[in-house]
């Protein structure tokens, strides 16, 4: 079968299974619910800057799921910005959620596609001036002032089709959404 069909070999491709993404796209088809889903994560406070991150079930697919082992992530900032360097920084890790959701989002659709990958690569970079979150200028943002994402992509169709299937991928990445278009966020405090 010739890798620039689209939808019509349903085989497993780049250790996506295939035939049960298109089973879940036709659940979801019948039965929209199906599609909402939360996702939770609990941390707690190590020392310093340094916590700890677990992720917890989540529910979806009409039901509450347990990931297949415990997730833990801690996160800190470096020396250089007092921490103990004990784990990434938080803005690294939404570099760290990009990449690998528009990644994800490659393999599906290329295996979608019928799309043999044989490579892909990024690199991901942020800007960010720290004396916002330092509380050094009201006229600097907290956040990043710019993210480039480059990936690289190999595979057994034309260039012009891999760079549609990022493109398509980033236009479906529900991490470049939230960082993009914003989501609102309320934080709630209970203090003894």
């Amino acid at each position: 079968m010739h890798a620039t069909e689209t939808r019509k070999d349903r085989s497993p491709r780049n250790g996506v299974d295939t035939p049960t993404l298109f089973a879940t796209l036709d659940a979801i088809k019948g039965q929209p619910d199906l599609a909402k889903f939360q996702f939770r994560v609990s941390n707690r406070w190590v020392k310093g800057t340094n916590s700890r991150s677990r992720m917890e079930s989540f529910a979806g697919a009409g039901g509450e799921h347990e990931h297949k082992r415990v997730c833990e992530y801690d996160a800190d900032h470096p020396a250089v910005l007092v921490g103990g360097d004990e784990g990434p920084t938080p803005v690294e890790f939404l570099l760290h959620g990009l990449a690998a959701c528009i990644t994800a989002g490659i393999a599906n659709i290329a295996a979608a596609r019928g799309v043999t990958l044989t490579e892909v690569t990024s690199r991901i970079e942020g800007d960010i001036d720290l004396r916002g979150i330092l509380g050094l200028s009201n006229e600097v943002r907290n956040g990043y002032q710019g993210i480039r994402a480059t990936f690289e992509i190999k595979g057994d169709a034309p260039a012009e089709k891999l760079r549609e299937i990022v493109e398509q991928s980033r236009a479906r990445s529900a991490v470049f959404d939230v960082l993009t278009n914003g989501v609102p966020v309320e934080v709630a405090v209970n203090a003894a």
